[in-house]
């Protein structure tokens, strides 16, 4: 068993650097992608507070296929382009969504869902997956979150 646990006061540094080196330590040595994008659904789950979603969407055969996470049941199918994730996949960059109600083709999965960060997972330069987190709270995320989903994609993207 793991306990991850941090104290409440942990700066947003300090807990998106603690979620990298879990999510390293305990993809290490493991090839198995699905089993790792478990556990990091998990992990992010367990770090960022103020979620209702937190998991994958994998490229597959040119579209964004629902991987593992932790939420409520979500859109199995994303045409790159489409919504959040699908731009996020489309671009390569990550979006951060104040208001999705607002987004242009934003994909509503869970109607409680008001903000979004998705990040790409590169590999070799290639979009492989996204990080997908959203909150039922307006303008949840901001930049240190976005720098610390892109650190933690960087550092398990060879093991998802």
């Amino acid at each position: 068993m793991f306990d991850f646990a941090l104290p409440a006061d942990t700066t947003d540094e300090e807990r998106y650097r603690e979620l990298a080196n879990a999510g390293d330590s305990l993809t290490d040595g493991e090839s198995d992608t699905v089993a790792n994008m478990a556990n990091m659904a998990a992990l992010i789950w367990s770090f960022v507070p103020d979620l209702n979603w937190a998991g994958f969407y994998r490229v597959v055969d040119g579209e964004l296929v629902l991987g593992p996470f932790i939420g409520r049941p979500a859109c199995i199918r994303i045409p790159f382009g489409q919504g959040v994730c699908g731009t996020a996949a489309a671009t390569g960059k990550t979006q951060l969504v104040e208001d999705v109600h607002a987004f242009p083709g934003h994909i509503a999965c869970d109607s409680a869902s008001a903000s979004e960060l998705v990040v790409p997972v590169l590999r070799d330069g290639q979009v492989i997956a996204v990080i997908d987190l959203d909150s039922p709270s307006r303008a949840r995320f901001g930049e240190a979150d976005a720098r610390g989903i892109e650190a933690l994609a960087k550092r398990i993207a060879t093991r998802v």
